[in-house]
Parts: C-alpha cells; sequence; structure tokens
C-alpha cells in the first residue's frame, strides 16, 4: 500500500473518493458549482472575499485545503482577491489554459482539482505573481479558528502544526 501523498506543510494532498466527492459536491451552491467544478468565473467587484482584510486562511471551498494566508493578499485592482503566494507550493496546481483565445495558467486545488482561479506574472515582489481568484472558491476561516475537515484527514491538526513551525 502505497503512503499518502503529503505537502511540505503536513497536509494530505490524496484526492477525495469517488463517494467523498460525490459529498463534498452536494453540499455546493449553483454558483460555487459552476467556479469549481466547470471552471466558471464570478463577476468582478462581488466576490464576498474581495474585502476581507482580517487574519485567517482562505482555504478550497469543495475540499477545505489551505491555499493561501491572509499575509500574502493584496489589493490588485482586478476585481477578485489576488495574492502573491499559496500557503504551500504544493497546494495549488497549475496547468495551461487557452479558452477565450488567451494564454493562461489556471489554477486548481491540488486535492481535489477544484477550478479556483489564474495566476499571472504581474504581481508584486517577492514572487511577482498575482493568483487571480473567485471568492466563490474560497472559504475563509478566520485566525485562530478551526479548518473544516470535511474528508476527516487531520487538517486542523496539520494548521496547528503549521502555524507552531
Amino acid at each position: 500500500m502505497s503512503t499518502p501523498a503529503v505537502s511540505p506543510s503536513g497536509f494530505s494532498l490524496s484526492p477525495p473518493t469517488a463517494e467523498e466527492r460525490k459529498q463534498l459536491e452536494a453540499g455546493l451552491s449553483p454558483a460555487e458549482a459552476d467556479v469549481l467544478l466547470h471552471h466558471g468565473t464570478e463577476a468582478p467587484f462581488c466576490g464576498g472575499l474581495l474585502d476581507q482584510k482580517d487574519d485567517g486562511v482562505y482555504c478550497c471551498r469543495l475540499c477545505a485545503l489551505p491555499l493561501f494566508r491572509h499575509k500574502t493578499k493584496f489589493e490588485s485592482g482586478t476585481g477578485w482577491p489576488s495574492f502573491w503566494a499559496p500557503f504551500d507550493e504544493a497546494h495549488v496546481a497549475g496547468v495551461r489554459d487557452t479558452s477565450y483565445g488567451m494564454v493562461r495558467i489556471e489554477t486548481l486545488c491540488a486535492r481535489c482539482g477544484s477550478h479556483q482561479g489564474h495566476v499571472f506574472p504581474d504581481g508584486p515582489p517577492p514572487t511577482r505573481l498575482r493568483y487571480c481568484i473567485n471568492s466563490v472558491s474560497l472559504e475563509f476561516v478566520p485566525g485562530g479558528g478551526h479548518l473544516r475537515d470535511p474528508l476527516g484527514r487531520g487538517d486542523d491538526e496539520a494548521l496547528q502544526a503549521a502555524a507552531a513551525g
């Protein structure tokens, strides 16, 4: 039996089973399902997390894997929450996207494969990257709060260990 994939920050990256995925998807609103499962995009300047400035962690709305930290969020003026670095580089996957006559890098949750947004090379230092993410793809957990752990992977314990380390 193979050992499940674990990110450098201690989170399981093993994808959900078919049954787990079915349960995760059943809890989505139509707008969340459109973006997360069908690569949709929410309208700019209307996302619920655009103006969120509190300390905390931004997690995948589908599987709850931490994707971004508040300290990497910045105001890009694009109308979507923007970050200059992921929580852990292993938590965000990138794939080439040539839709709409453009060449972009689509960002996906590395654990469940849900669509998050895109990453562009026009962000601030130190990375010069701009992860442009749909609010509806994310779930905000305030600093000191507990992560939702729908897959029973020990995500909250991993977050506490990452915060302590």
